[in-house]
C-alpha cells in the first residue's frame, strides 16, 4: 500500500493550497480517508475525514469553513482544499487510510503517506 501526498508549500497568511494524495495497492473505495498535521514539537492532530463514498465529510473545529475534503474513487485520490490560511496551519500533513468511520484518532487508520509540508507565513 502506498499513499502518496503532494501539493504542500510556502503561502502567505489568507492564501489557499490543494493538497492531492494518490493512494495505490488497495480497494481504495473501502478505504475511509483522513488528513492529518503535525507541527514542531505536537502530536498529530486529525483535520477532516471523509467515509468511502464521499457522502459524510467530517472536520477538526479549527479548520471547519476553511478546510473541504473531497475525493475520486475511480482515481484513487483524496485532496484537501485548504482555504484562508493561518500561521498556526503551519505543519506536516499526512494522508491516511482505514477502516473505521468517522475516525479521528491516529491509531484508527491503518496505512499512511509520507507528508508534505506546508508553512503559513504571517
Amino acid at each position: 500500500v502506498q499513499l502518496q501526498a503532494s501539493g504542500g508549500g510556502l503561502v502567505q497568511a489568507g492564501g489557499s493550497l490543494s493538497l492531492s494524495c494518490a493512494a495505490s495497492g488497495l480497494t481504495f473505495s473501502s478505504y475511509h480517508m483522513g488528513w492529518f498535521r503535525q507541527a514542531p514539537g505536537k502530536e498529530r492532530e486529525f483535520v477532516a475525514g471523509i467515509s468511502t463514498s464521499g457522502g459524510i465529510k467530517f472536520y477538526a473545529d479549527s479548520v471547519k469553513g476553511r478546510f473541504t475534503i473531497s475525493r475520486d474513487n475511480a482515481m484513487g485520490m483524496v485532496y484537501l482544499q485548504m482555504n484562508s490560511l493561518k500561521p498556526e496551519d503551519t505543519a506536516v500533513y499526512y494522508c491516511a487510510a482505514g477502516s473505521v468511520i468517522l475516525a479521528q484518532q491516529v491509531s484508527q487508520y491503518d496505512y499512511w503517506g509520507q507528508g508534505t509540508q506546508v508553512t503559513v507565513s504571517s
